[in-house]
């Protein structure tokens, strides 16, 4: 375990030391959940789009999925107690911070990877029958999950394991948005 430890902690390092001045206001607009508003009311307009009157059914998926997604992150982050490296006395003074920020006490896993990557892979699977480019939804849940290690406030571990339960839940919302669909198309008896 602890070898793995340090070949996170090597990486974040590596990952965290690749910033520049020019590029530091950068990835702290880009960490800023607000930021991707613009986005969010883009992927609302296409699901309007393709779903119509039943807009609610993929709604109410991406509502469950952000909140599973967000509350297994934070519940993780209390339950294991990893320090961000922002946090971790050990190595604090050598992160590269941006703004002086240092986000909140504990790191594993990341609710932004889970978050983002949850809402990728939904509205993916939602949307990739009608429109070739929503793929491009990982490019931007991988950028802003770079976004917080850049920023000296997780470790790639927390990252991956954000990821994997963003797609998790990402895939559950998805096979429940089918099956509420399912139901809604049946005839009445």
């Amino acid at each position: 375990m602890e070898y793995i430890k340090q070949i996170d902690t090597e990486l974040f390092f590596f990952l965290n030391g690749l910033h520049t001045p020019w590029l530091d206001p950068v990835m702290f607009y880009l960490t800023n959940t607000l930021t991707s508003i613009p986005l969010f009311i883009f992927l609302i307009y296409l699901l309007a789009k393709t779903y119509g009157k039943k807009i609610w059914v993929p709604l109410l998926c991406v509502g469950i999925c952000i909140a599973l997604a967000d509350g297994t992150t934070n519940k993780m982050k209390k339950g294991f107690g990893r320090l961000r490296p922002t946090h971790e006395v050990s190595i604090a003074e050598k992160v590269h911070k941006v703004n002086g920020y240092k986000g909140g006490k504990f790191s594993f896993a990341s609710g932004h990877a889970a978050n983002t990557f949850g809402l990728a892979m939904l509205v993916f699977l939602l949307l990739r029958k009608h429109y070739r480019f929503m793929g491009l939804l990982f490019l931007w849940s991988g950028v802003v999950s770079y976004t917080r290690i850049y920023m000296g406030l997780h470790y790639p571990a927390d990252i991956i394991v954000g990821l994997l339960i963003g797609l998790l839940f990402g895939w559950l919302a998805f096979r429940l948005h089918e099956y509420i669909q399912g139901r809604l198309a049946r005839p009445e008896r």
